[in-house]
This record gives C-alpha cells, sequence and structure tokens, in this order.
C-alpha cells in the first residue's frame, strides 16, 4: 500500500491544485461523450491509452468485458447501460478486450475453472465467441489456448459482446435513430496497438485504418 498512499499524497499536494478547475466544474454534473466497457485487468487504463481526462469517459469493468444479453433480470452491467445511454447520453459506445486475456483464457478451457462457479457462470456469457473458434478450427480443449487461437478469441468475444449490446432495447433505439454508435476494441498491451470492428462489419482493422477519416480530421483541425 506504500505506493498508493504516497500517490494519494502526490495527489493532494501536486494533480489537483494543477487541475483544480477541472474538479471544481466536475463537482456536481458529469457529461460524458463515451461509456466505455472494458475488463477488470489492472493492465488496462482506459483514460491512458485515450488520452482522456475525468468527466470524459463512463467506464464499467468486469471479467472479459463481458455484456449479457438483455433480459428482465436486473444487474449491474444493465442498469449501467440503460443510464449511460438514457439519463448521461453517450453518443458512442466502446466495447475493449485485450490481448493475454485471463477471463477468454477461462472460457476457453472451463475445467480450468473448477472451483469458481461465479466466474463459470458469467463466462457462460463468452461461450458462443469460443465455440465459433473452437469449430472454425476443429480444436478442442488446451489446444484453444495456443495464443493464436486466443487472440482470435479474444476479437470473437468484442464481436459477441457488441451483438449483446444491441439486444439492450434503449441502445437499439438509439441505434436505429443514428443517435449513438458502436465500436469494438481489442487493446494489444505489449505493442499499444488497437484492433476495431463495428459499424457495418464484424471484421477488425487496425485503428488507423479503421478511424482513417477521422484521423485526417483531427490532424487538420487545431488541439
Amino acid at each position: 500500500m506504500d505506493h498508493i498512499v504516497r500517490g494519494v499524497l502526490d495527489f493532494r499536494k501536486n494533480v489537483y491544485p494543477e487541475r483544480k478547475d477541472l474538479f471544481r466544474s466536475l463537482a456536481d454534473s458529469q457529461n460524458p461523450d463515451i461509456l466505455f466497457i472494458t475488463c477488470s485487468d489492472s493492465r488496462i487504463d482506459p483514460n491512458l491509452m485515450t488520452g482522456s481526462v475525468p468527466g470524459d469517459l463512463f467506464i464499467c469493468r468486469n471479467a472479459g468485458n463481458v455484456i449479457p444479453p438483455h433480459s428482465n433480470e436486473t444487474g449491474s452491467m444493465t442498469a449501467s447501460i440503460e443510464y449511460a445511454v438514457a439519463v448521461l447520453k453517450v453518443r458512442h459506445i466502446i466495447v475493449c478486450g485485450h490481448t493475454d486475456c485471463g477471463a477468454i483464457k477461462g472460457a476457453l478451457d472451463i475445467p480450468a475453472l473448477k472451483g469458481l462457479p461465479h466466474v463459470k457462470e458469467w463466462l457462460g456469457h463468452c461461450r458462443s465467441a469460443m465455440e465459433i473458434v473452437r469449430e472454425r478450427h476443429g480444436i478442442d480443449g488446451e489446444q484453444a489456448l495456443d495464443v493464436k487461437y486466443l487472440n482470435e478469441a479474444i476479437e470473437e468475444n468484442v464481436s459477441q459482446q457488441v451483438q449483446h449490446l444491441r439486444t439492450h432495447p434503449v441502445v437499439a433505439a438509439k441505434l436505429a435513430t443514428g443517435k449513438i454508435e458502436v465500436h469494438g476494441w481489442v487493446y494489444d498491451i505489449k505493442s499499444g496497438n488497437i484492433r476495431c470492428c463495428g459499424r457495418n462489419s464484424v471484421d477488425f482493422k487496425n485503428f488507423d485504418d479503421y478511424y482513417t477519416d477521422t484521423i485526417a480530421r483531427v490532424q487538420n483541425s487545431p488541439a
């Protein structure tokens, strides 16, 4: 805990005073433009990887960046998505997976989850993506943990969670009226690269190729 305590002391002494106007503006309200759904993995820092600041992202995290399909049973993800879209009126939703994901390793090798009944049940929301990879390559068991299959499963899982997201009525309504856009990302921890899907395709592309028009616009406009 020493480095955490030291960090809080530094925040109070240096960071907060330098950005006190920002924090004061956020004291009574928030107006994020983006709902960012990602894994609980400690190696993922949404604000760091996107260059954003407090107030920019409404962040939801869980094991495997899972979005359960909509049902009448309320859960934290369902409530958070509904609030972000209906109340905060976010315009973009990013579902961000990552390389070397322990949750996807578990989903690919369910017998290894013995003694973790809640994890096993939760990762049932990833099952279709895992079955696609197994069927595509005719593999089973520990074979699926080979890094090339694992990376494919991580992308398939993001695609599946994006589809689950579309089952939520509040999201479906905004998508139908063009008031929201959904993005699927996979962040490569080792290289810092991001691969993306969404819009009208489930195929993943490199970040620069996916956002070509946006990159050109921001590079030609003042910061």
